[in-house]
């Protein structure tokens, strides 16, 4: 493809583009670059590609886009200087993959909490009205009903951990659904993805937004930060359905002028959830106002966040054309959402098992007293948690504040420590509790979903938080497998075979300060 085609000089600010200069592809990793193609400069927080370009001329790169701000060696093949070199890499590879987005439904979703349960309900309601929808998200690139992993093999190297894809995994991942017949994507945007303008080539015909709560503060610093960066999202969008039950909606529309839709349970939404039932583990019921119309809703997923979640579905779908009759039947047949409050079969044993991705503060907060809401009497709530390395260490306290407030026990384990000391990010979790009775420290995961279900009473209501769909644990040796049903299987086999299991005697377990 041609150079002036993938790089367009009204999209820079940059030197104009040369004219009939032919790329094979675009690469950003200096290890995988090949003759023909045209190489994209990024500076990050750990490294700087820039100064890659010397080595690149042996490996044949055809052409190299670069920030204007920075200074880089002579080389012989062409340099295109650029304001951002993430927007660059964007417009560019979707366009070698022929724009696909341009011929595609494109609904996002976006908020700190409930992207996945939101875009999971959404691809379900789409598909069981015939509209064929494929989901780009956290758990996954879901295919057609039958074909969901269809497209796992997009799903590798950094990509294998993002919500959003980056670029080169998004675009030729959507023109690949497109080739497949689908024609409607659901995918959950992150904030991170929104200011590293990896969708800005997207025009999404309508966008969700779930909530906002601190998260990803390390990246952006503040809560002013945090919400511009979901605006973008919608500076794109032709119809935005909101949380009207959210005070971040409004500052979130203010000053653009897409459709807005709100919905919530407070008077004055658009689309309003009213005599809302909690029916245990069985799931929720409540009635869906909409205009002079009431259709009797039932969610078999348990939790009171299912309500909000339920509410923007059926809204952004009725949104989409789907008859809000069809979408209420499909909700009522909806699978679990894999790693969202996900039932574990506890092969007859006396107690339940529930896996949760919770991860901030609001989301354990919501978590717990959705729980609360649904246990009998007698029965205890047990939360296991940790609290993941390198990442925003402010919502540390308070998520072990929460816990102690909220659940009857908590343990305290790991969770993706990567670079830093488990025990010092677990120290900091325990600076926002004071009850030592109520309270294990197991540092290693695996021994503490173990002790949890080893020591289980009769009605334990057993939540393991944090990791939720992820099969994967990363410490500072690197990334392992960690799949927790398998682990939870093996603990349930060793209960019913009669084994216990005392806490591990870990060396800070007792530490409350350091």
């Amino acid at each position: 493809m041609q150079l002036d085609q993938l790089l367009l000089d009204g999209d820079y600010a940059g030197d104009p583009i040369p004219r009939g200069l032919s790329v094979s592809g675009i690469e950003n990793d200096g290890r995988k670059v090949y003759p023909g193609c045209l190489f994209v400069c990024h500076t990050g927080a750990r490294y700087d590609s820039h100064a890659l370009l010397p080595k690149l001329e042996d490996a044949g790169c055809a052409a190299a886009v670069v920030s204007c701000e920075r200074e880089v060696a002579s080389v012989s093949f062409p340099v295109i200087r650029v304001r951002d070199t993430r927007l660059a890499e964007a417009l560019a590879v979707s366009r070698f993959y022929g724009s696909p987005s341009e011929r595609l439904t494109m609904i996002g979703v976006t908020g700190t909490n409930g992207k996945t349960s939101v875009a999971t309900m959404i691809r379900h309601v789409l598909n069981g009205a015939g509209i064929p929808c494929g989901m780009i998200g956290t758990t996954g690139y879901r295919g057609l009903p039958g074909k969901e992993d269809a497209f796992d093999g997009f799903r590798t190297g950094a990509a294998a951990t993002m919500t959003t894809p980056p670029p080169l995994t998004l675009y030729p991942l959507l023109a690949a659904m497109l080739e497949a017949g689908i024609t409607h994507v659901v995918m959950e945007v992150s904030s991170q993805a929104l200011a590293q303008s990896r969708v800005a080539p997207v025009r999404f015909a309508l966008s969700v937004f779930t909530n906002l709560s601190p998260e990803h503060l390390d990246c952006h610093g503040t809560m002013t930060d945090y919400l511009e960066a979901k605006k973008l999202l919608f500076r794109q969008s032709g119809t935005a359905v909101v949380n009207g039950d959210s005070p971040w909606s409004d500052l979130l529309l203010d000053g653009l002028f897409c459709q807005r839709i709100a919905c919530g349970t407070l008077a004055g939404c658009d689309a309003r959830a009213a005599d809302v039932v909690l029916n245990g583990c069985e799931g929720i019921s409540f009635l869906y106002r909409t205009g002079e119309w009431v259709f009797p809703v039932s969610v078999p997923i348990p939790g009171a966040f299912t309500v909000q979640n339920a509410l923007l579905a059926l809204t952004a779908a009725k949104a989409l054309g789907v008859q809000t009759e069809t979408a209420v039947r499909s909700l009522a047949r909806i699978p679990t959402v894999p790693g969202r409050m996900e039932r574990v079969d506890t092969a007859g044993l006396p107690f339940s098992v529930f896996i949760d991705y919770a991860h901030t503060e609001a989301a354990l907060r919501s978590l717990l007293n959705s729980v609360r809401a649904i246990r009998r009497p007698g029965e205890r709530i047990v939360v296991l948690f940790g609290c993941g390395g390198d990442r925003d260490p402010s919502k540390r306290r308070e998520m072990g504040k929460t816990a102690e407030e909220l659940a009857d026990f908590t343990i305290v384990t790991s969770d993706n420590s990567r670079s830093e000391d488990p025990k010092r990010i677990i120290l900091s979790i325990l600076s926002g509790m004071s009850d030592k009775d109520r309270r294990r420290v197991i540092v290693d995961r695996e021994k503490a979903i173990r002790y949890a279900i080893s020591n289980a009473l009769p009605g334990d209501l057993i939540l393991l938080v944090g990791k939720g769909h992820e099969k994967y644990e990363i410490t500072s040796e690197g990334v392992k497998e960690f799949d927790e049903k398998k682990i939870v299987s093996v603990a349930l086999e060793e209960r019913k075979a009669g084994h216990t299991m005392e806490a591990p005697g870990d060396a800070d377990q007792n530490r409350e300060t350091d």
